[in-house]
């Protein structure tokens, strides 16, 4: 299942168009607090999946039951690019356990390059609700090599992955490679078309240099 929240009119896109637009990207704690504001709207749109028990509360005036998330989900990123969105959502579920992976492209020419996974620290996952966060998936190559390490260590109950804007050459390949029982893939926007560098267009930029500068190859 895919679910594109930009679809719908709400503040989300408020929170998207100045992540796109190049004039106020340029201002680093903006674009880092509007990942942050996403991963806040995807937290909780999520959260209206998840199994629910009752619990009794105890209020100054008296008791009364309320429902409440049987299990928090873990929380996985990818560095460096995914911080923000993996804190907009940790800000939402603030017991989860969380995980991080460092996955990232190694350029060998200007269109040439291979995918790295370099590191990888999991929780336990086995039956547990598992939310991936990558600001962008592109070729989806980095969030594959991801996901097959994460599921080397076990079997979650459903998979969620959460990306700003993916395209949709991405999209296809993980729905190939991993299925889509027990999948769910949340995005804002689906771009169709790629560069000759595999950059989304019109897409948003690279995630990471806007969140946190660049960096030497």
């Amino acid at each position: 299942m895919v679910r594109i929240i930009g679809k719908e009119n709400s503040i989300f896109n408020q929170f998207l168009m100045e992540l796109r637009d190049n004039r106020i990207q340029t201002n680093r704690d903006r674009f880092r607090k509007n990942l942050r504001r996403i991963g806040n709207i995807f937290a909780y749109e999520i959260s209206k999946t998840l199994e629910y028990k009752d619990v009794e509360v105890i209020t100054p005036l008296g008791a009364l039951v309320m429902k409440v998330a049987d299990q928090l989900p873990v929380l996985v990123t990818i560095l460096r690019a995914g911080l923000p969105l993996h804190e907009g959502l940790l800000h939402f579920f603030d017991g989860a356990d969380s995980g991080f992976a460092s996955a990232y492209r190694k350029y060998h020419k200007a269109e040439d390059f291979t995918i790295r996974l370099d590191y990888l620290s999991v929780p336990p996952i086995d039956q547990r609700v598992v939310i991936v966060s990558d600001p962008m998936i592109a070729t989806g190559g980095s969030l594959a090599a991801t996901l097959r390490g994460i599921l080397e260590t076990g079997t979650p109950s459903h998979l969620h992955i959460v990306s700003v804007v993916a395209g949709e050459e991405g999209i296809t390949r993980i729905k190939k490679e991993f299925g889509v029982k027990n999948m769910t893939i949340w995005t804002g926007a689906v771009d169709a078309e790629l560069t000759a560098q595999a950059y989304i267009v019109p897409g948003i930029g690279d995630a990471g240099d806007l969140a946190f500068g660049g960096k030497s190859d």
